[in-house]
């Protein structure tokens, strides 16, 4: 692509850009610009600049549970997901981040077709990446972990671009990124020798990205918005990855917590009911629902984890839909 095609066009990184092509000395060359992102060239010009737009708490919920599944119904209930929500999956080892995560992008997909939903995997084994792109409907973005580092810091930061390009132009937008760990790993690797190494041998600024990353989940004022959940790795032995989680944790507005307890009691989902939540939650449910669900909370915080998980279970059971729940009365008369 030409930089007069760049300047003429208002261009920027991260733009999908359709026009036609011609050979020339180099290869193939950007001829004619048809649209960008979507949009005619003239109107991508005219685009609220990122800077401009102006971010909003979550009001619109994602109605994870529609489509039956037990576990998503739990998340709508504790943990609620919005347009715009900025959410942690917290996960010690094989307590089941992944199917979790897969099971919200079948979730979402179910409930809101019209939404973008794009998976990144960054240093994920290569099996896990094949079978995401055969289970999901989602687009999958993956730098398997057979893949040099400046493959993974290369395609989030293209990633990252595009989506802030595509919130420019008003879309919706979920991305789930696996793991915002292994993201932080890589670009700590990445910009080694910086000359100031954190807790953990992280360098001061290998989370820089990362958290511009996770940071670029918000909900536009009369716009479009951008949905990122994220897993995030504890309880693996390693400083780093407890000093990353520490660097996330309390910046998001939505936090799903799985306890390694329940999962090797197999009590899945294998959430915290009693640590996990979003902040907010008002704004996504009416005043009768989040009155119903206080008193769940109440009921709930009396008893353990596996406990709690296990009476939300039975209580789930009793209806298909979340939607029944509500209209049958306070929790502890269902």
């Amino acid at each position: 692509m030409s930089s007069k095609l760049i300047r003429e066009y208002g261009l920027v990184d991260g733009a999908l850009v359709e026009g036609t092509a011609q050979s020339g000395k180099k290869g193939y060359q950007l001829a004619t610009v048809a649209s960008v992102c979507g949009l005619s060239p003239e109107q991508f010009r005219i685009r609220t600049p990122f800077d401009r737009l102006v971010p909003i708490d979550p009001r619109e919920r994602i109605r994870l549970g529609d489509g039956g599944n037990i576990s998503m119904r739990a998340i709508e209930l504790i943990a609620p997901v919005g347009k715009g929500t900025r959410g942690l999956i917290v996960a010690p080892p094989k307590t089941g981040k992944t199917r979790l995560l897969e099971e919200i992008a079948n979730a979402i997909h179910t409930a809101d077709p019209g939404t973008r939903i794009i998976v990144l995997l960054i240093d994920e084994r290569p099996e896990e990446v094949t079978h995401f792109r055969r289970s999901v409907p989602a687009e999958v973005l993956a730098s398997s972990n057979d893949q040099h580092i400046q493959s993974h810091v290369n395609l989030a930061e293209m990633t990252l671009a595009h989506i802030r390009c595509e919130l420019e132009c008003g879309r919706d937008i979920v991305v789930l990124l696996d793991s915002i760990t292994r993201l932080g790993r890589a670009f700590n690797l990445h910009g080694a020798g910086s000359g100031r190494t954190l807790s953990g041998g992280l360098d001061a600024k290998a989370l820089e990205i990362p958290r511009r990353f996770f940071g670029l989940a918000r909900n536009i004022e009369n716009g479009g918005s951008v949905t990122v959940i994220a897993t995030a790795l504890i309880e693996t032995g390693s400083r780093m990855d407890d000093y990353i989680f520490q660097e996330f944790k309390g910046t998001g507005n939505s936090e799903i917590i799985l306890d390694r307890s329940l999962a090797e009691a197999r009590i899945f989902p294998a959430i915290n009911l009693l640590t996990s939540g979003t902040r907010k939650e008002e704004l996504l449910y009416s005043s009768n629902e989040i009155a119903w669900l206080a008193a769940l909370r109440r009921r709930l915080a009396d008893i353990g984890p596996k406990e709690a998980m296990l009476e939300l279970l039975r209580l789930l059971e009793r209806t298909p839909t979340n939607d029944q729940l509500f209209q049958a009365g306070r929790p502890i008369e269902v």
